[in-house]
């Protein structure tokens, strides 16, 4: 699986991701596996992905072959994801069943997204969040966001030394979690 986060401070929005791959009991780390990043950019945005290795492979396919692109606030993102939802279905073979006591089917992919509107989170059955200073998926995340509540109370830390704690804690304590950590930074709007 993976951890990733999002951290909004002093206007900088930045996005993390660890850079393990599991396959049941087997790991291949960053050092083994080239295309091991797990944050995309898309319309202006990051969006990093916690889910089966394949998601992140058809979320950017399914991106790169829309016109327009809106991850800017919670409902554009939420229209968004219907439709990415029926694509994952009808093109890249989704499986949706997790839990038959669940709603809505799930994607069995989380989401976090970054860009100069704010920081967002996308659950897997497409419940959207904007959050207003931090959060985690992926298998690390209560971890992640345990070491980032600390970190962020020191006033000195940036978005980016938060963000690296989140990544390095859940890395340090949970086997679906290795370094090294990939991030990006967005400066505040002008």
């Amino acid at each position: 699986m993976s951890t990733i986060v999002v951290i909004k401070r002093e206007g900088f929005a930045t996005i993390a991701a660890d850079s393990l791959t599991t396959w049941g009991s087997a790991k291949e780390g960053a050092e083994y596996v080239v295309n091991h990043q797990k944050i995309l950019q898309v319309a202006g945005s990051y969006l990093a992905v916690s889910g089966p290795t394949s998601a992140k492979l058809a979320i950017s396919d399914y991106f790169a072959k829309q016109s327009e692109v809106d991850v800017t606030e919670v409902n554009a993102i939420f229209q968004t994801w219907l439709k990415l939802h029926a694509a994952l279905k009808d093109h890249y073979f989704l499986n949706p069943t997790e839990n038959k006591k669940d709603a809505f089917e799930s994607t069995r992919i989380d989401v976090l997204i970054a860009n100069s509107h704010g920081i967002f989170g996308v659950e897997a059955h497409r419940v959207v969040q904007q959050f207003s200073k931090f959060y985690a998926y992926g298998t690390g995340w209560q971890l992640a966001l345990g070491a980032m509540y600390t970190a962020y109370s020191q006033p000195k830390r940036s978005a980016e030394d938060i963000a690296l704690c989140g990544i390095q804690a859940a890395a340090e304590f949970d086997v679906d979690t290795g370094l090294p950590a990939s991030f990006y930074t967005i400066p505040p709007a002008t």
